[in-house]
């Protein structure tokens, strides 16, 4: 995954010529979810692998040339259970457009993405309503992730796309009683997801 993410900071830089300076963009995504536990006392119930596989989320961020401030908001459900995974991240992200130049000045034609970041996560194992308190956290978590995507341009404003994230992190159990440092309550886990996204760009520079 380090690899990963210096290979996403090399193929970046190129690209920042082209790139706007500073941006807003909110996304709105569906899609699945797969992810397991991997070592730790609680890896058997790790919070991606206990979650529903369906998934609907939105995210919203800020990106200064290719580096990026991500707010996302996932919930997993299977029609009758429901989970929930808000978390907050910093990284790199680049897109590379695959449409001619006409295109290209338009807004509009294909694109491959590329990004990786550093994510805090907090996870519930039911509905809940804001604001959280502790005991309606069941799992917390540091995340290191990848994606890639591709899609189209809609227009200046709107991307179509899919995009596929890659996590893997130090979990540990949450709520009333759980200590972070008591190692019983720690798991490492991955996550994957496959995601349909919409997504709003604001170019302010």
């Amino acid at each position: 995954m380090i690899r990963f993410l210096a290979l996403v900071l090399v193929l970046a830089v190129p690209a920042t010529a082209s790139a706007d300076i500073f941006k807003l963009f909110g996304e709105v995504q569906g899609g699945g979810l797969y992810g397991q536990g991997t070592t730790g006392a609680q890896k058997d119930s790790a919070f991606f692998a206990q979650s529903p596989h369906g998934m609907y989320g939105a995210e919203l961020g800020a990106e200064l040339f290719f580096f990026d401030a991500w707010i996302q908001h996932h919930q997993y459900t299977d029609g009758s259970r429901l989970t929930t995974w808000t978390q907050f991240g910093l990284g790199v992200h680049t897109t590379f457009d695959t449409g001619d130049d006409q295109q290209k000045k338009q807004h509009k034609g294909g694109y491959i993405e590329f990004g990786g970041g550093l994510w805090y996560g907090l996870g519930t194992g039911q509905q809940v309503m804001p604001p959280l308190d502790n005991a309606q956290i069941s799992d917390k978590a540091f995340l290191l992730e990848g994606r890639l995507g591709f899609g189209t341009h809609l227009s200046s404003v709107f991307d179509l796309g899919i995009e596929v994230p890659v996590s893997y992190g130090f979990f540990f159990k949450s709520g009333n009683g759980a200590g972070a440092n008591n190692t019983s309550n720690q798991y490492r886990g991955f996550e994957v997801e496959g995601l349909v996204a919409l997504r709003m760009n604001l170019r302010l520079l």
